[in-house]
């Protein structure tokens, strides 16, 4: 490595870059002989200097192998410029969202959920976005931007109205579990039949129904698919029985019903912030910069508003099926 964090090309032989962080800095695959390669992860996002490794420290351990494993990483104290860790190359990473990958994925999330909390000293009560009684209290303050925005997605007024009066009456588990943070379809993916999880750097505490929704709906411009209702209730079905082996019962009726509502609002605050975007881009002084393109934020729009429409149905259906809970 150079005094400056980044790769010496006199050792490294073939670079490819894999992704690129929101700070502009790559995560590399690197070959040290035509056989023997690694991936170089310097630090991705600024805000987030020191976490990754402190997560492979404390929390991953408890884990299976389901991560690639951490082989060398830069001293404490090192300016955060100059972060960076070196990881096992897992080889070529298959995103596929098709019903056997994410059943199993789901199983996984269930495992750990539940491990006990208290081993985790020191892990953050939150990740980088807000958490979802914020999310809702701000659905609440820009309520007629919500409206305006729905209605023109086709999502009517009355059904927007429903679910604000059932929002007054909602209220999200207080529990908290081990939370991957980010589990869009990005960070999950297959190393051969190997289930990998990724990016673990936003771990920290947080209801359940984080990592739950985050698996099943939450949407990336990267990596879209195609929920469906059948699968969607399969995948949460899945996730009870797999607690249910680990000794953890959870009322089927109303775990649906809570997840119905989390869904709605999380899906109604990404449209507000994927709508921000798409204005944004609209602009010359952003067009260039911008991370996603047009086609991009769209499909991730419609992803998002797919889920809005199904998780709003399959939320009244379980009202009128098991009433008010």
């Amino acid at each position: 490595m150079n005094v400056d964090g980044t790769l010496n090309d006199t050792l490294a032989r073939n670079r490819e870059i894999l992704y690129t962080g929101t700070n502009g800095r790559h995560v590399e695959r690197f070959y040290v002989s035509p056989s023997e390669s690694y991936v170089f992860k310097p630090l991705t996002n600024d805000e987030q200097e020191g976490r990754e490794k402190w997560v492979y420290e404390h929390v991953l351990a408890s884990l299976p192998p389901i991560y690639p494993q951490l082989l060398a990483w830069s001293d404490a104290g090192t300016d955060g410029r100059g972060e960076w860790m070196i990881l096992e190359d897992l080889g070529s990473l298959h995103h596929l969202h098709e019903e056997k990958t994410m059943l199993r994925a789901v199983g996984l999330v269930a495992w750990w959920h539940a491990l006990p909390t208290d081993r985790f000293t020191g892990i953050p009560l939150r990740g980088p976005k807000p958490l979802i009684k914020e999310m809702a209290s701000e659905l609440y303050e820009r309520k007629p931007e919500v409206l305006k925005l729905c209605s023109s997605l086709g999502f009517s007024k009355q059904q927007v109205q429903r679910i604000y009066v059932r929002l007054e009456h909602q209220s999200f588990s207080q529990q908290l579990v081990l939370s991957h943070g980010d589990l869009h379809p990005g960070n999950y993916a297959l190393s051969g039949e190997r289930l990998i999880v990724l990016d673990w750097e936003h771990a920290h505490l947080n209801i359940p129904l984080w990592d739950v929704y985050h698996l099943i709906d939450m949407s990336h411009p990267l990596f879209p698919r195609r929920m469906t209702s059948d699968l969607r209730i399969r995948m949460l079905d899945t996730y009870l029985e797999q607690l249910g082996l680990l000794g953890i019962r959870v009322d089927r009726a109303i775990f649906l019903l809570e997840y119905g509502m989390f869904a709605v609002v999380f899906s109604l605050w990404m449209l507000l912030l994927i709508q921000s975007d798409l204005q944004r881009l609209g602009t010359s002084q952003h067009r260039n910069g911008d991370k996603w393109s047009k086609e991009q934020l769209e499909a991730q729009r419609g992803e998002m508003l797919a889920c809005l429409n199904e998780c709003a149905a399959m939320m009244e259906w379980g009202q009128r099926k098991w009433g008010a809970r």
